[in-house]
């Protein structure tokens, strides 16, 4: 039986819902009979809830026959030094906890280190190297680019001239490189990386799994996990966003899009979730008497899949500027949206684009409130005909996400090795 290790230092929350990404690898993975345990924090992310390890530096928990190990860090309730100090701990940390779980459990076949901050992956590399085992490496958001692009850091500063050198040592030395958007492996390419290039990063190692679902699981929420309200329940047309409320979401566009279609009763906006830009939006609904919006506010997970099931179209939407949608999107509620067989419109026209390969909705030029209202109308004045097509193919769309597939394509890679 193969051994693997999965590092993601917040896979807590995924103990927390039994689900998500690497649950569900690791649900899928022990079905074939490997032997998987998943390394996360002690910390939830931006709370102030732990799992108490006492004087240890981890404790270790089991769910679904799934091994958790929670490696005691700092915590961490925003970001600032706080985040970075949590960071630092699970890095350090984890090295003194893989060498006590081996003394009682074995020496791991594989790891599978994941981002987002990158020292979870050096340190993946580095513990894999001592062992003489391979180390993949899994890229689910790009830093230091990100960093970068929302304005917290310069390329041109020391600091940033050492994320990047630390980001290429990754890519150089993992034995293998998984990428969640379609088109990141552009970005190796960009900075001249890349072995075609003269540089120093196969790119015959890198291969591609994005994010997605439990469509089973996904199902059968829809039918377990019913929510008691009656806006769920209306005849009108629901336009609905779920996903957090800040700056990079420009979830203030849905309003004014909202603004447009007024006058018409028959249009109902709803928007589920919570974030700092949350307040700022509720108080313009009163000053601005934006009558036909409701901010429903924070929803448990488990409710997603009833909501949208309740949805007439999905609104995936995003800020045009403070991100580089070029290479893809590797968005969960995308996916969610798509398992719910409804038409999806997206506020930004994506590279790679997953609704267009899929044709399961509309991908807007310049993601405007008119023109984001005009999409909305074209939806409902579909015919049953063309409105069910874009349903069936964004359900038969998702059946490409489901973590049976994604396993698959971890197996291969795992195999390769």
């Amino acid at each position: 039986m193969k051994k693997i290790w999965i590092w993601n230092h917040y896979a807590t929350e995924m103990y927390k819902v039994k689900g998500g990404r690497h649950y569900w690898f690791a649900e899928n993975l022990q079905k074939i009979g490997y032997d998987v345990t998943i390394f996360c924090a002690n910390t939830y992310h931006y709370t102030e809830e732990y799992i108490d390890t006492g004087r240890k530096k981890y404790v270790t928990n089991m769910i679904n026959n799934i091994p958790f190990v929670f490696v005691k860090t700092k915590l961490s309730t925003e970001n600032g030094l706080d985040r970075i100090m949590n960071m630092v701990v699970f890095f350090y940390n984890i090295f003194a906890v893989a060498k006590e779980y081996i003394k009682e459990n074995g020496t791991p076949d594989f790891i599978l280190a994941s981002s987002v901050h990158p020292l979870t992956m050096v340190a993946g590399i580095k513990v894999a190297k001592r062992l003489n085992i391979p180390c993949i490496c899994e890229i689910r958001d790009l830093w230091p680019e990100a960093i970068f692009k929302f304005n917290k850091l310069k390329e041109e500063s020391l600091l940033g001239k050492l994320l990047i050198k630390g980001e290429h040592w990754i890519y150089k030395n993992a034995d293998a490189l998984i990428f969640t958007k379609e088109g990141d492996t552009d970005y190796i390419k960009e900075r001249k990386w890349d072995v075609a290039q003269g540089g120093e990063v196969n790119l015959d190692k890198a291969y591609y799994i994005n994010n997605g679902l439990d469509i089973e699981e996904f199902n059968r929420a829809i039918s377990e996990n019913m929510l008691d309200d009656k806006d769920l329940e209306t005849e009108k047309f629901n336009i609905t966003y779920i996903g957090t409320i800040r700056p990079v979401n420009n979830v203030g566009n849905i309003l004014d899009a909202a603004k447009h279609l007024k006058d018409d009763p028959n249009f109902q906006f709803l928007i589920y979730g919570d974030g700092n830009q949350r307040e700022m939006l509720e108080k313009r609904i009163v000053e601005e008497d934006i009558t036909n919006v409701k901010i429903k506010g924070f929803i448990e997970k488990k409710y997603i899949p009833y909501i949208l099931s309740k949805s007439s179209v999905n609104i995936l939407n995003y800020s045009n500027t403070q991100y580089n949608w070029s290479r893809g999107n590797s968005s969960n509620k995308l996916f969610e949206y798509m398992a719910s067989g409804k038409p999806i419109i997206s506020t930004v026209s994506m590279g790679y684009s997953i609704i267009e390969k899929y044709k399961c909705g509309l991908e807007l030029e310049t993601g405007s409130h008119d023109e984001l209202a005009e999409a909305i109308i074209k939806v409902k004045e579909l015919s049953p005909s063309k409105y069910e097509e874009l349903s069936r193919n964004a359900k038969n769309g998702a059946e490409y996400f489901d973590f049976k597939v994604h396993t698959q394509k971890l197996l291969e890679i795992i195999e390769s090795l």
